[in-house]
């Protein structure tokens, strides 16, 4: 069953394939939204983001054609929309003895997509600071244990704020604003890049800056963006409400759907 969902270079992984993966937890990834067409929204920036990340996290270079030829092979007969997460890891990793892997292999596995958008997220504020943060790694222990501290809270997720009291991203998502003056920013600190947000970006004129937790509630509207999601409203930060249904969001909505896809 396993090497029915999951490939290694092109091959059905096995239990022993993944041992390495789960027990060192080491190795970096992307994760893509395939639509019915069988297009993906930014797919070059996934392949640079590989790349980038690949030589940042096993000091090695990464063939994207052959990382794409993968991903063909694991959409064979799966249904669409999906998304599909590509991760780059060394198989023989140990944690003695990290610089020791430098021969990255490719990890591909399926999972089926929701409708866009998806409904808006509540989001409850805690300090927290991801390791590495503009590497999109597997190292997800404290952003997921952030996450489920928010959860329990009765929230959906968690927005990180530094100790400084300065807003980052979200749990695996990046997060803007939109101002009173209804102009779209995001917040100058250290996050994971998103490939949704840079194309959201290349569709208008956005601003960056330091948003402390103070201003961001007094924002007009608020969002999440990552390629599962979309652009998705947040309807609150902590005790503070925002409108789901602003027409900046809705035309951040409509020109994200509106991008067009690449193809494998």
């Amino acid at each position: 069953m396993l090497g029915d969902m999951v490939t290694l270079d092109g091959k059905p992984a096995s239990v022993d394939d993944l041992l390495p993966l789960a027990l060192t937890n080491v190795g970096h990834f992307t994760s893509m939204r395939v639509d019915t067409d069988g297009s993906i929204r930014g797919l070059s920036l996934h392949m640079d983001r590989l790349a980038r990340d690949c030589k940042i996290v096993w000091n090695a270079p990464l063939d994207t054609d052959r990382v794409r030829e993968y991903v063909r092979l694991a959409l064979e007969g799966q249904a669409r929309p999906c998304v599909v997460r590509v991760t780059i890891y060394d198989p023989k990793v140990e944690m003695g003895h990290p610089a020791h892997a430098n021969e990255p292999h490719v990890l591909v596995s399926v999972r089926g997509a929701g409708a866009l958008p998806p409904a808006p997220l509540r989001a409850q504020s805690l300090v927290y600071e991801r390791d590495l943060p503009h590497v999109k790694h597997v190292g997800l222990f404290g952003a997921l244990h952030t996450r489920g501290a928010a959860q329990r809270a009765a929230f959906d997720d968690a927005l990180f704020v530094d100790r400084d009291g300065f807003v980052s991203e979200g749990g695996t998502w990046n997060v803007a604003f939109i101002d009173q003056e209804g102009t779209v920013v995001w917040p100058d600190a250290p996050v994971l890049p998103g490939v949704t947000m840079a194309l959201l970006q290349q569709q208008a004129e956005h601003r960056t800056a330091t948003v402390t937790l103070d201003q961001a509630r007094g924002m007009a509207a608020a969002f999440a963006t990552n390629t599962s999601i979309g652009v998705r409203a947040l309807a609150a930060i902590d005790d503070t409400e925002f409108p789901v249904d602003h027409p900046a969001l809705r035309q951040l909505q409509e020109a994200y759907l509106s991008i067009a896809g690449e193809n494998l």
